[in-house]
């Protein structure tokens, strides 16, 4: 490890931290930089489970962060991938009205896809969905043609890597378990050993709002952990799906819905639920973190969240029990779909921001000061946007840290 103190230290080992220290050392060459990593390897958490999907910029309001971030980071990402040499299936994507009722809100993605400048989106009728799609039911859809899906954990080996030409080193398991501020620097106390830098960015995801506190950070907004569980479709029911294809969202419902998801692989994932997690890194449903749920179970805007939708709460926690239910709710859009045609899939947690009155934080959220910057909440399409987050931080950096 370089002789410290560094000039900045991110915390944080997953695509967002990754790229942020490759933006900050491409924007100051000879900046002295680490990142700070709690697991023996980077991407282990929100990166390392994702779908894989490189999204569009089709649901996020205009004038918005993430709708900005999301159009931006795509472009980056398909730029780097392709110097990299990393895959890119760019396979396209369908939002699919059901029926009449679904119209309205279909006509208001597609508006907002055009004021993103998501190129190429477009409405299609039941012909021409039936050629993309031959076994989706359907009257109408948003025919996304941009959209791809990548192996995120690629991404980031090749982000490590270019850290790793210029100096960077990746320190794994050094958990952040306390932060000083002193004159002129901070120091992180590490299950390594004290870290001292001039400046800090804290890119934690899942454990965002806690490494914030540590560093005397607001207690507002915090994280609560949502896992969504995958089904996949056995290998010779893959006739059913040649891509992506989504529900339109329901208004009454925070995420997305069950859909259809093409992986690096060519395997087809169905899903995802979306229940509260037991614990921050529960994956599997057996596993309880006390402390974590605890914290959920708490939180002023998760209790007024769980009156607002306990319905669906209900019957999210029915399908993640039952593979006939869930079957059911994916038939909405694939008809033909049995209960034997799936297998059990990976789980992923969300790291969502909920604000106190029980509203998710739907944009990407900033914070800190002249020492200590930090994504407070950077949910899907987090990894899609990752390299324009990098940027977005760094031009805080240049504001924050280095004042001309």
């Amino acid at each position: 490890m370089a002789e410290q103190p560094f000039d900045v230290a991110v915390v944080g080992a997953g695509i967002i931290g990754l790229a942020t220290a490759r933006a900050l050392t491409r924007r100051r060459p000879g900046l002295r930089a680490v990142v700070l990593e709690k697991e023996d390897g980077i991407a282990r958490h929100q990166t390392g489970h994702s779908s894989g999907v490189v999204h569009s910029g089709v649901y996020y309001a205009p004038g918005s962060l993430k709708a900005r971030l999301c159009v931006e980071g795509a472009a980056a990402l398909e730029r780097f991938c392709d110097e990299h040499g990393i895959p890119v299936n760019r396979c396209g994507k369908v939002i699919v009205a059901v029926d009449g009722s679904e119209l309205t809100r279909l006509e208001e993605l597609h508006r907002r896809a055009v004021a993103n400048g998501v190129a190429g989106a477009a409405l299609i009728e039941r012909d021409r969905l039936l050629e993309l799609e031959p076994h989706v039911a359907g009257v109408r859809a948003l025919h996304v043609p941009g959209t791809a899906v990548v192996d995120f954990g690629l991404v980031s080996a090749a982000l490590a890597a270019d850290l790793a030409a210029v100096g960077v080193d990746v320190l794994t398991g050094r958990e952040v378990t306390g932060i000083a501020r002193r004159p002129g620097t901070v120091v992180l106390e590490t299950g390594g050993g004290p870290v001292e830098a001039r400046h800090v960015v804290v890119c934690a995801g899942l454990h965002s709002d806690r490494v914030a506190m540590l560093a005397g950070g607001a207690r507002e907004p915090r994280i609560v952990p949502f896992r969504g569980d995958y089904h996949i479709l056995r290998p010779e029911r893959r006739e059913l799906v040649n891509g992506l294809v989504y529900p339109v969202p329901d208004p009454a419902f925070p995420f997305l819905g069950v859909h259809t998801t093409l992986r690096p692989d060519g395997s087809i994932w169905l899903g995802p639920n979306a229940l509260l997690a037991t614990g921050r890194e529960a994956y599997k449903r057996h596993q309880v973190d006390v402390r974590d749920l605890a914290g959920s179970l708490a939180s002023p805007g998760f209790r007024r969240l769980a009156r607002r939708n306990w319905r669906l709460g209900l019957v999210e926690t029915a399908r993640g029990y039952s593979r006939r239910l869930f079957v059911a709710a994916a038939r909405r859009l694939l008809p033909e779909l049995r209960p034997d045609d799936v297998l059990p899939g990976p789980s992923g947690i969300r790291a969502q921001a909920l604000a106190r009155d029980g509203s998710l934080v739907d944009d990407f959220v900033f914070d800190g000061d002249g020492a200590v910057l930090g994504v407070r909440n950077a949910p899907s399409p987090g990894a899609t946007s990752s390299l324009a987050i990098a940027e977005e931080i760094a031009d805080r950096a240049e504001q924050a840290f280095w004042p001309s």
